[in-house]
C-alpha cells in the first residue's frame, strides 16, 4: 500500500493531497493566487491530519512539474524536496497538464449526469476522436497545453502556442477538441466559431488529479534524483519591476 503526498503549486491554485494507492483521502486548496509561500506546509500538516497518519507513514512526495509559473513552481518543488531529505522518501514528478487531462476526463464523463458542465454538449461522440486539451494561461494571448485522447494517452506533447482563430484547424478538421484551465476563457472567442470545439467550465490544477499518476509512477519506481530535478518552466524567468519602485 502506497500512501504519497501530492502538492500542485503551478499555476494560481495551491492544492495538497494524500493519495493512497492513487485513491484521494485529504485535500485541501484554494485559488488566490500568489498565497503559496504563505499556506503550502500549513495545508500539508492539514492533509497528513485529515488522512490519520504521520509524515513517517508516507511512501513518497509527488510534486506538480510543470508547465507553469516560475514562482509556484519553486516553491513547489523546494518544498518537496525538502520533505524528501529530510524524511528519507523518494521525489515523484507529476506532469502538470497531464493531471489537468484527467481532471478534464473526468468532468467529461460525467457529461451524461449533468448537461450543463459543457457548452454546448459532446454527444454520440468517438473517443478516438476526441482531444482533450489543458490550458495553463502564459502571457497575452499563449498558453501552456498538450493533448490527450480519453484513456490519458498523449497526442500531442507539451507547447507554447499562441492563440489565433485558426491555429488548431488542422486538428479540428478530425477531432473535437474539449478546451479547459485557467488557460481557455481568453481563448474561447477565438475558437468557439468552429463546430468541432468546446469548453469545460471550472478544471484547474488540482492535486486530487495527481494522486493516479504519483501512484503509477510509484509502482514503477519511476523517481526523480534529487540533487538535480528541476521543473519544466518552458521559458526563462523574466522579473518584473513595479511602476513605482525607487530608481535603483
Amino acid at each position: 500500500m502506497a500512501t504519497i503526498l501530492n502538492i500542485e503549486t503551478a499555476t494560481s491554485v495551491c492544492s495538497v493531497a494524500i493519495g493512497i494507492n492513487g485513491e484521494c483521502v485529504a485535500l485541501k486548496e484554494i485559488n488566490e493566487g500568489r498565497t503559496h509561500a504563505e499556506v503550502l506546509t500549513i495545508f500539508i500538516e492539514d492533509v497528513i491530519k485529515q488522512a490519520g497518519i504521520s509524515y513517517k507513514g508516507l511512501d513518497a512526495i509527488a510534486v506538480s512539474s510543470g508547465p507553469g509559473s516560475y514562482t509556484g513552481l519553486r516553491i513547489g518543488v523546494s518544498t518537496a524536496k525538502g520533505l524528501c531529505y529530510a524524511l528519507d522518501k523518494p521525489l515523484i514528478a507529476v506532469d502538470t497538464l497531464e493531471a489537468m487531462a484527467v481532471g478534464g476526463i473526468e468532468r467529461f464523463q460525467n457529461i451524461e449526469n449533468n448537461h450543463s458542465l459543457i457548452e454546448p454538449g459532446v454527444f454520440g461522440y468517438e473517443v478516438n476522436k476526441i482531444l482533450f486539451c489543458p490550458m495553463i494561461d502564459a502571457r497575452r494571448m499563449e498558453v501552456y497545453t498538450s493533448f490527450y485522447y480519453i484513456d490519458w494517452e498523449l497526442f500531442r506533447p507539451v507547447s507554447a502556442d499562441v492563440i489565433t482563430d485558426e491555429i488548431y484547424d488542422d486538428y479540428l478538421k478530425e477531432y473535437k477538441m474539449l478546451f479547459f484551465g485557467d488557460g481557455m476563457p481568453k481563448c474561447k472567442n477565438l475558437l468557439s466559431g468552429n463546430n468541432n470545439s468546446y469548453f469545460l467550465n471550472n478544471v484547474l490544477p488540482s492535486a486530487a488529479h495527481m494522486t493516479d499518476l504519483s501512484h503509477i509512477s510509484f509502482d514503477v519506481n519511476e523517481f526523480e534524483d534529487l540533487a538535480y530535478f528541476e521543473p519544466l518552466y518552458l521559458k526563462d524567468f523574466v522579473a518584473t519591476k513595479a511602476k513605482n519602485a525607487l530608481p535603483e
